[in-house]
């Protein structure tokens, strides 16, 4: 799964890297431990052109009668993703890239304490995860909202944890935001295991209270 994640990258920088127009109600970064229900950086494609614009992280089916009407839709699985009622239609319709630095992920040790670690690109790329969006709520301004899409992990990544977010390359941007036909499936698998590294970070980034640029900084496992 993907339950946290860090954020760095100066917003005029990411409208630049993707080629979208930002918003106007953009997140501040950097961010080093950005939680579920947080607004996040999120580019959709839409009416003709890329944009930047911040979105609810924990999508909101249509149904839900408000925001805690049903469970905290963070993650979607892309096996089921297009079955699923929740997701099936954002899947085909409202795709989105969430950039990122880096994520967090949990071990635990032999007595069940949780042992955090932090993942992220070996080329020192930014990290852009699959996503989707839909609008909830009814009105002028309904609330914008989105979910990190998951894989099974790669080998490496499996010693930690069996979930993992999809990664996308450069070159699948513009498939997964539709601008490129149809295919957008066959992205929806884990990246090679030399794409990633990955060290132990301070337990101090279990309180999603937690922030400041140490909680990335490794130490010994």
């Amino acid at each position: 799964m993907c339950g946290r994640f860090a954020i760095t990258l100066p917003t005029d920088a990411m409208a630049q890297l993707f080629g979208a127009v930002p918003g106007n109600d953009l997140p501040d970064v950097p961010n080093y431990n950005v939680c579920p229900t947080n607004a996040i950086h999120v580019v959709s494609h839409e009416a003709g052109q890329r944009r930047l614009g911040a979105m609810r992280w924990g999508f909101l089916p249509s149904w839900y009668k408000s925001p805690n009407d049903g469970p905290l839709l963070i993650n979607a699985r892309a096996e089921t993703i297009a079955e699923k009622p929740a997701f099936r239609s954002a899947a085909r319709e409202r795709r989105c890239l969430v950039p990122a630095d880096g994520f967090y992920e949990w071990s635990k040790d032999e007595d069940g304490n949780r042992l955090p670690w932090y993942f992220s690109r070996a080329d020192g790329a930014p990290m852009v995860f699959a996503g989707i969006w839909q609008d909830w709520g009814r009105g002028e301004a309904p609330l914008r909202t989105c979910a990190i899409v998951t894989c099974a992990s790669n080998k490496a990544l499996r010693a930690v944890h069996h979930r993992m977010p999809v990664i996308l390359e450069r070159e699948h941007w513009g498939k997964w935001l539709g601008e490129e036909g149809h295919g957008a499936a066959l992205l929806m698998t884990a990246v090679g295991e030399d794409v990633l590294r990955f060290h132990r970070v301070g337990r101090e980034v279990n309180s999603n209270r937690a922030c400041g640029s140490g909680l990335i900084a490794g130490i010994a496992a």
